[in-house]
């Protein structure tokens, strides 16, 4: 891998200084970071084009190693609880009106979710227990430690099929899909953890179940920032709750558009009454412009993600024989809030990979 390929994966850590900045700037200086994601990211996409290289078979093992990869994850993982916590008792002092307030949880938002969750996936789905710890740390700072569960051992299971509620189905617009998502993946990962918990004899009810100890250490931590803000302040701090819960939604909103944008309308098929095919490449969405790629710590690499589920991110390859997005997720996630331009864009492409599919 190229010195510079390297020092791409750090091209994400220039956005908490950018929301920083901005939230001491004020005013419509809190619109850069938006203005940073949607409008810059995509012209530099385009400006670079894309990166079809892939490590060599030989180069997989030795980059799988290197500590370099993993420190970034780990640095990252640390940056954002500071910054979450540093962003809410920032409110203790600051004089941000209500639209500010509001522009300030869309920026640490696309930080927290655009960057933070991709870390958290990552780290997730590594079979450390310091790396897990870290992953549930940043679903922690979003409000979605649950997510921990259902990905792993529900989504990546059924994901593609009717069983996942995490996969778009075609003609289905984000606002069908949105609550779908949320509710189901939270109903989703209770059940995997009451069965795990059943088969071990062990109470629902109790703090052997994890969704409830994700609950507590969740309210526990907005909590904790609270009570240490509103002391130090010498009056209670509700800006605090609110601005958490408010990036908190636009963390997981930003999730759940790319989970939209990843499957939709791929399907596995079945080979026998509730028995999938095998997942792989050509059940997720690919997408490979050099910078996004960068910043998603190869999120858009998805389709070898599903394929090799524990492949690090350094590692994961460009596939051409998998359905391509046309855009990479910043314009794509702009795209699908717009359903009619979404399905004018993606029904046609995806009616011409399943007929390549067909012909292959």
């Amino acid at each position: 891998m190229s010195f510079w390929k390297k020092i791409s994966f750090t091209f994400p850590f220039v956005l908490p200084p950018v929301g920083l900045v901005s939230a001491y700037l004020g005013g419509f200086y809190l619109l850069s970071l938006p203005i940073l994601i949607f409008v810059i990211l995509p012209i530099l996409d385009i400006c670079m084009g894309g990166d079809k290289h892939n490590p060599s078979e030989q180069d997989v093992e030795h980059l799988s190693e290197q500590k370099y990869f993993r420190f970034l994850t780990y640095a990252w993982a640390f940056l954002q609880l500071f910054y979450v916590i540093w962003a809410c008792l920032f409110l203790t002092h600051s004089q941000l009106a209500i639209w500010e307030m509001a522009l300030f949880a869309l920026s640490t938002g696309l930080i927290t979710g655009g960057i933070g969750i991709t870390v958290g996936h990552e780290l997730g789905h590594k079979n450390t227990r310091w790396e897990q710890f870290l992953s549930k740390m940043i679903y922690m700072t979003v409000s979605y430690m649950h997510f921990f569960i259902e990905h792993n051992r529900g989504h990546h299971v059924h994901v593609s099929t009717m069983k996942d509620s995490a996969t778009s189905r075609e003609n289905q617009s984000f606002y069908s899909f949105y609550p779908q998502t949320v509710i189901g993946s939270f109903l989703s990962a209770w059940k995997i953890e009451a069965k795990r918990l059943q088969n071990q004899n062990r109470p629902i009810w109790s703090l052997a179940n994890d969704m409830i100890v994700y609950l507590l250490i969740t309210f526990g931590f907005v909590a904790s920032l609270t009570l240490f803000g509103s002391f130090y302040s010498a009056k209670f701090v509700w800006q605090i709750p609110v601005f958490f819960f408010l990036q908190s939604f636009v963390a997981t909103l930003l999730l759940e558009l790319t989970n939209y944008i990843e499957h939709y309308g791929l399907e596995r098929k079945e080979i026998s009454p509730g028995k999938f095919e095998k997942v792989d490449i050509t059940h997720s969405w690919n997408q490979n412009f050099f910078v996004s790629n960068a910043f998603l710590f190869h999120l858009q690499r998805h389709s070898d993600h599903h394929a090799n589920a524990n492949r690090r991110y350094q590692v994961l390859r460009h596939v051409n024989e998998a359905p391509q997005l046309p855009f990479g997720y910043e314009v794509m996630i702009v795209i699908a809030l717009v359903p009619p331009l979404w399905f004018r864009l993606m029904n046609p492409r995806l009616e011409s990979w399943r007929k390549s599919l067909q012909h292959s």
